[in-house]
């Protein structure tokens, strides 16, 4: 058969030809040009049914290349530390307000704003000519009652020695006495035989007159030793009482002593308001007088503290912990606190006090931070961020945070995991997460491979080629 197309070309070369003998020809052209590729499109159709037995295994093959590709990651052993990041606040350990007990003028200011001072360093002093006169008059005071007390103590010991002789008087009363009743008995005896004698007219009458006179006398003078005993006796209690009194003399005379010595305290105790002395080691923060100014002292309620003082070798941190973070916070967990002001410094310490209650208006609850600062580099006011350890790691298994899908209920979570190449799908139980890994309490393995990220929708058992992401 002869190509249609040489024949489609020779056709206007045919010029002598009828027009009808032309379109025939072209017409037959046509129909053959169809044959041909007629026959060559049935012949590839054949060639494509013929093929398709024979290639059954490079399709299923190509079928397999179709699965979609997922990639995955092994779990990790190991938890994660719970920590709460909060804003805080940089404050001076101490902060005193330091005013005059008593009125005066500044007489001297050693110290203004910014100086560093020592404890017990005098700051400043006020001119109190008052309290020294005071101090100067109760000394004295002092003196004089000390003066009368000891006058009461020697009259004390006067009367004590007055005592013991009229104690004495007494014993020589007694003594005397016995010799007394001696000399009246005698004398008695004598009388009484002379009378005898006279009587029988042996004696003169006038010698009885005389032994009679001295029996009397002899009475008399027992009758007198009686009366000076009950008179040392007298005495005697006569001295006890003054000893008395002079024990009481002493006891007025120590109490005005002990008046004195108070009055004294307390003048110098006014006199040492008139110095104004450092607590603590720090410094000045604030001044409200200069030297030649008249201070008030601070039972007015309109009065100025002349210096404020702040402790700065140590400083505390406030910081707020929120209510979900409460519980875990105690004293002693680890603090890395960042000070905006220097340029993000870190600073460690740890919690030195918690507030053990919670503000009602904010739900947040106080704890503090003590941080040594040696260089002066914190100040009061300054602003930055504590993060605070809360939990230590625990051996919990973590994965990475998108490859939880959903989180249908408390604590738990869904995830996807690739079991013998085939999609399945967990819930699983969760535990803490840092916004990039996230504890998993329960469900999966260290060996299995969980889905991190796909790029089409997997439905639980679809066949999946893995890739570890790591």
């Amino acid at each position: 058969m002869s190509n249609p197309s040489e024949t489609i070309a020779s056709a206007p070369a045919r010029v002598g030809r009828p027009r009808r003998s032309r379109r025939w020809w072209i017409a037959a052209g046509l129909g053959g040009l169809a044959a041909v590729v007629g026959g060559r499109q049935i012949a590839g159709v054949g060639a494509s049914f013929s093929g398709s037995a024979a290639s059954k295994p490079a399709s299923a093959s190509a079928s397999s290349d179709q699965r979609p590709r997922v990639e995955v990651v092994h779990p990790r052993k190991g938890g994660i530390e719970r920590t709460t990041v909060q804003p805080g606040s940089v404050h001076s350990f101490e902060t005193v307000d330091l005013f005059a007990m008593v009125s005066g003028y500044l007489k001297i200011q050693n110290v203004d704003i910014g100086s560093r001072i020592k404890k017990g360093e005098i700051l400043a002093e006020i001119d109190v000519p008052r309290e020294t006169s005071a101090a100067a008059e109760a000394e004295a005071l002092l003196e004089q009652a000390k003066s009368q007390a000891r006058q009461a103590e020697a009259k004390v010991k006067a009367m004590e020695a007055a005592h013991e002789t009229t104690r004495a008087a007494v014993a020589q009363a007694v003594g005397d006495i016995d010799r007394f009743v001696a000399n009246r008995r005698l004398a008695e005896s004598q009388y009484a035989r002379v009378k005898d004698l006279s009587d029988q007219k042996a004696v003169d009458i006038r010698l009885v007159d005389e032994q009679r006179r001295d029996m009397e006398a002899a009475v008399a003078a027992e009758k007198t030793g009686r009366l000076a005993i009950l008179t040392a006796k007298s005495k005697v209690v006569e001295a006890a009482a003054n000893i008395e009194g002079a024990r009481a003399d002493v006891a007025a005379a120590e109490s005005a002593v002990a008046v004195a010595e108070s009055r004294l305290a307390k003048a110098k105790v006014d006199l040492g308001y008139a110095k104004i002395v450092a607590p603590f080691d720090g410094v000045v923060t604030r001044r409200n007088y200069h030297a030649g100014s008249f201070i008030r002292d601070a039972s007015g309620s309109a009065a100025l503290p002349l210096l404020t003082v702040s402790r700065t070798n140590l400083m505390r941190v406030v910081v707020r912990v929120p209510d979900r973070d409460v519980v875990l916070a105690t004293a002693g967990d680890p603090v890395v606190v960042n000070i905006d002001g220097l340029e993000g410094r870190p600073f460690r310490g740890t919690i030195s006090r918690v507030g053990e209650s919670e503000d009602h208006t904010t739900r947040t609850m106080r704890v503090e931070v003590d941080l040594p600062n040696p260089d002066g580099l914190l100040r009061e006011g300054m602003y930055g961020r504590a993060s605070i350890a809360l939990e230590p790691p625990s051996e919990r298994l973590t994965v990475p945070a998108a490859c939880v899908l959903d989180r249908p209920g408390k604590g738990q979570g869904l995830i996807q995991i690739v079991r013998d190449g085939k999609v399945d799908r967990l819930t699983v139980q969760l535990g803490a997460d840092d916004g990039k890994r996230v504890e998993v309490v329960s469900g999966i393995g260290l060996k299995d491979e969980v889905v991190l990220r796909s790029k089409t929708v997997l439905e639980p058992g679809a066949a999946v080629v893995t890739d570890n992401a790591g």
